[in-house]
């Protein structure tokens, strides 16, 4: 296990003692993660001797980094991929949301014990407020069917969507999807579809929210066939992944003007939810947006009031 810690920020000044508490990220690779950054930014606003590490963690060796967590007496850490369902088989107490998503992204370190928990979901569900988005009777479409679009199918849902459609290029993945959470989703009704339903007409003129969960165009330049200008004018499309440049998901999008937003905000999200287990004090979610829109190179984007649901 090897560990890299990110330049700080040029507001940011840490240093590190004998009494300094660690908390971490494990994930393989690791080296891209701005989690650091956010975090160390808020232990410098609050003025606490504690640091955050990105650590190098290969899947064979996750078992044993994880019970190094109370030998080492760290916080907890955040777990990126490929980690987040492997750990449920180490951890010995799990969250309900833990249990609903079917995956792990945050071990606390409980006196010893390690608690996983899940913050995708909520952390998606407040991005999704803070942008203003009015959900509720409305459909809402998912593209993928692994553990990303579990959270946005849970995060849609508690939004009171009326209809969440997942869309997937193998459909027998996306309609075991949608039977999984179909019984947790009293005002929804969920369906599956194959990817050719997003060159359907009807479909796009209804849809209220459009988002990606997979890595769909990050490593290509044109993300799948989607009828982007069926789409009604509010229509949000929401990449979860995010990027310093606009994702070949969202590029049309932006074009027709569509509102289109990254996961940098979930990001930011998860990292307060994470944030709080870890230290128990409620996050500096300012000062962490602002370092995280550093390390982008994006200016700072205040704080928008959510609307009611």
């Amino acid at each position: 296990m090897t560990t890299r810690r990110p330049p700080a920020a040029a507001s940011q000044r840490i240093a590190i003692s004998g009494g300094t508490r660690i908390a971490a990220v494990f994930g393989d690779p690791v080296a891209h993660s701005l989690s650091p950054a956010i975090h160390n930014a808020a232990y410098a606003a609050l003025a606490m001797d504690r640091v955050y590490l990105a650590c190098h963690v290969t899947l064979e060796r996750l078992p044993e980094a994880l019970r190094a967590i109370p030998a080492l007496d760290l916080l907890g850490v955040n777990l990126t991929v490929p980690h987040k369902q492997a750990a449920l088989e180490v951890v010995s107490r799990l969250s309900a949301e833990a249990r609903l998503l079917g995956a792990a992204n945050c071990i606390v370190n409980r006196r010893g014990v390690l608690y996983g928990d899940n913050t995708d979901a909520r952390g998606l569900e407040q991005a999704l407020l803070e942008i203003g988005i009015a959900l509720a009777g409305r459909l809402a479409i998912v593209i993928g069917a692994g553990g990303a679009a579990a959270a946005a199918i849970v995060a849609a849902a508690r939004l009171r969507a009326r209809r969440i459609v997942i869309v997937n290029r193998t459909l027998a993945r996306a309609e075991t999807l949608a039977k999984r959470f179909a019984p947790a989703s009293r005002s929804s009704l969920i369906e599956a579809a194959g990817l050719d339903a997003l060159r359907d007409t009807e479909l796009m003129a209804d849809a209220a929210l459009l988002m990606n969960a997979t890595p769909l165009g990050l490593k290509t330049a044109r993300f799948v066939p989607l009828d982007y200008r069926a789409t009604p004018r509010d229509c949000l499309f929401y990449d979860l992944v995010y990027a310093p440049r606009v994702t070949p998901f969202l590029k049309p999008a932006a074009k027709l003007g569509r509102p289109s937003v990254d996961g940098a905000t979930m990001l930011l999200h998860q990292g307060a939810l994470a944030f709080r287990l870890f230290n128990s004090v409620p996050a500096p979610i300012e000062v962490m947006r602002r370092a995280l829109m550093e390390q982008l190179g994006r200016p700072p984007q205040p704080r928008r009031p959510a609307r009611a649901r």
